[in-house]
């Protein structure tokens, strides 16, 4: 009796009714017409309740719900998530779904309305975007139905409380995959790189093609087959590539409900991905006060699952990054020339300059690329039109702390350190473009 009392709720048209009933039993006492409409009226709810309490609770398992979700979300991406429902009802009915999502997306109002036909089976899709990495939880699915008279409603609720954890974003490094197998990175912002000069590997001789490089041909090799023969060249390979991610306190800023961090740590996954399709070996850094893990660069098959289950675990904390101790890790494990790309974040010349020396000397025996952030929120300022004395001063500090970005890539640059400055959401695209160019360029 408890569960069937807990399970029935009254509609919104019910209480209409009922409110009518209590109008119309007032006015009755100073006209009896009223009072006698009331009773009717009153006569007449209450057998459309019982008829439509009947109608909902004359099918033991009337609705059957279940949530479809992928093995694991991806962070900073729209992932989505699919409810069926399935109708044992012999007559149509309308239906609210409210589903219990996890507290990390702060939506209190999600709320799914339709109708389904009597006997059939419908699926609902919405999706999801995660700002966070870490444990997700979805508790149960509510749905309330209603039968053609709306009086009252039934509640059905399913357990479907499942964890899904949200991982850096795989759904980015898949499309880049994508683009990158297929030669069509430039429709994702990819700039198209021109070489200069040979810096690639040898890899055989064939005949000339109409629009080979003369500079190419191989006269020995025409000498003999009587036939223009050209080389053919091909990327360096096995150059190695390390993602350095500064987990210090510079990079809990958020943009857009993203940490600076999570950003760093898409753009990783997808640089690491994309270097091993270059042929090149993908290694990992993180560091704040500490070292927090060093993973070798290599290209295995089965490298990509290992970097994804690091950076899955990767939390920044409030320290002061200890860039002493990285470049001591550095000269002492990396042995080889590699292409070091640093995701830190300079909000000052100043803080840069207490850093400075320590990038200058990995500069001599690495090819080390910084990539910090521009200010998005200081870019809104700069571009406002100021309407008082108080937003003429905010705006000037605006620019100033906008150009003070500009000079820390000039001081970069003076000491032979590529510098990035780019908006968070460009960070994939520019870091990929950058990779590329100091590919091109033979520099790595």
């Amino acid at each position: 009796m408890i569960k069937f009392i807990k399970s029935v709720y009254l509609n919104n048209r019910l209480y209409f009714f009922i409110a009518l009933i209590v109008v119309m039993f007032v006015f009755g006492q100073f006209f009896y017409f009223f009072y006698s409409l009331g009773k009717v009226m009153l006569w007449l709810v209450i057998v459309f309740t019982f008829i439509d309490l009947v109608l909902l609770y004359n099918t033991e398992k009337g609705i059957m719900a279940s949530r479809i979700t992928p093995d694991r979300l991806s962070n900073g991406d729209d992932n989505d998530i699919s409810i069926n429902i399935k109708s044992n009802y012999k007559n149509k009915t309308y239906i609210k779904i409210i589903d219990e999502l996890p507290y990390q997306f702060q939506i209190r109002n999600f709320l799914v309305r339709s109708e389904l036909r009597p006997n059939t089976e419908k699926t609902f899709s919405y999706k999801l975007k995660p700002v966070k990495r870490g444990e997700y939880h979805f508790g149960n699915i509510n749905v309330y139905v209603s039968g053609i008279i709306g009086l009252i409603s039934k509640r059905f609720r399913f357990d479907a409380s499942v964890m899904v954890p949200v991982y850096p974003s795989y759904i980015q490094m898949k499309r880049f995959e994508l683009l990158a197998v297929s030669n069509r990175l430039t429709e994702a912002g990819i700039k198209k790189i021109r070489r200069k000069g040979h810096h690639t590997e040898f890899d055989q001789i064939r005949e000339y093609v109409t629009g080979d490089d003369y500079r190419t041909i191989n006269w020995k090799a025409t000498a003999r087959k009587a036939n223009l023969m050209v080389n053919q060249y091909q990327d360096e390979r096995s150059q190695q590539i390390y993602n350095i991610i500064d987990m210090g306190r510079v990079m809990k800023m958020p943009f857009e409900g993203m940490s600076l961090l999570d950003y760093a740590i898409n753009a990783s996954l997808v640089i690491s991905n994309i270097a091993m399709l270059k042929h090149d070996k993908a290694g990992l850094i993180t560091f704040n006060d500490k070292v927090r893990t060093f993973l070798t660069a290599d290209r295995k098959s089965s490298y990509m699952i290992k970097i994804l289950e690091i950076l899955y675990n990767q939390k920044s904390t409030f320290a002061e990054s200890n860039y002493e101790l990285l470049y001591a890790t550095i000269q002492s494990r990396i042995r080889q020339r590699s292409l070091l790309l640093l995701f830190t974040n300079f909000e000052s010349l100043n803080s840069l300059n207490r850093q400075i020396h320590y990038m200058q000397r990995l500069a001599k025996s690495h090819l080390i690329v910084a990539i910090f952030f521009e200010n998005t929120e200081i870019k809104k300022l700069i571009n406002t039109n100021p309407e008082n004395i108080e937003d003429i001063y905010t705006k000037t500090i605006a620019e100033k702390l906008e150009y003070e970005k500009r000079r820390i890539v000039k001081e970069l640059n003076k000491y032979g350190i590529h510098a990035i400055l780019t908006e968070p959401e460009n960070l994939t695209v520019n870091t990929i473009n950058k990779y590329l160019e100091l590919k091109a360029l033979g520099l790595i």
